[in-house]
């Protein structure tokens, strides 16, 4: 019963106010690439579900849309049940048949290669990532350029693999096919789309 009342349990107190600005700050976010976005914490999931990356998902995810998620949150019964009850959506049981993919734990992303990449004909049919790190400092200092980036944009994201960069480079490489990736942190997000080209990376600040 505990289960059941936890599942109904920290999902938006204004669904339609709540789902705008968070989708508002995703599609600012998704403009302006490496750029740290905030947003306001309106979704409280049951853990290891942190809250930016519930309300994301609140916000993207529905019946039509799959999602696959990650051994950190896909072995959590309470997580898998309020996604249910708060989105509708169900669950992928490979990477490659996800729309969307909710990762716990930054630091063990799976091989983007392995998750929906589109086609030279539909591109949108690809998969996009939302990705639990760290913190957007303390990192590997990563630059970008490309679409929606004015010069180049650095972030230095913490808690993603020590090869994220060229995992980057190799998704890039295959546009217009490719993921997408929203990072979440704390109260903030920042993505990457596939057309954010990777110039420079330097050692962790």
């Amino acid at each position: 019963m505990r289960s059941e009342v936890m599942a109904l349990d920290g999902g938006f107190s204004d669904p339609v106010q709540d789902a705008q600005a968070v989708f508002r700050a995703l599609m600012d976010a998704m403009a302006r690439p490496a750029t740290i976005v905030g947003v306001r914490p309106c979704a409280a999931p049951p853990a290891p579900l942190p809250p930016v990356v519930g309300a994301v998902a609140s916000t993207l995810l529905d019946a039509d849309t799959p999602v696959w998620l990650d051994p950190v949150l896909g072995e959590n019964a309470q997580v898998r049940e309020w996604l249910v009850f708060h989105t509708g959506a169900a669950f992928a049981d490979q990477p490659a048949e996800a729309a969307f993919a909710l990762i716990g734990d930054g630091a063990a992303l799976p091989d983007l290669g392995g998750f929906a990449q589109g086609t030279q004909e539909y591109p949108d049919r690809s998969a996009t990532l939302v990705i639990a790190i760290e913190a957007f400092d303390g990192g590997a200092l990563l630059a970008f350029r490309g679409p929606g980036i004015p010069g180049t944009a650095t972030i230095a994201p913490r808690g993603l693999p020590e090869d994220f960069a060229a995992r980057w480079e190799e998704n890039t490489r295959a546009f217009p096919r490719g993921v997408d990736l929203v990072l979440a942190a704390g109260d903030a997000l920042a993505c990457l789309p596939r057309t954010a080209r990777l110039i420079a990376r330097e050692m962790e600040v």
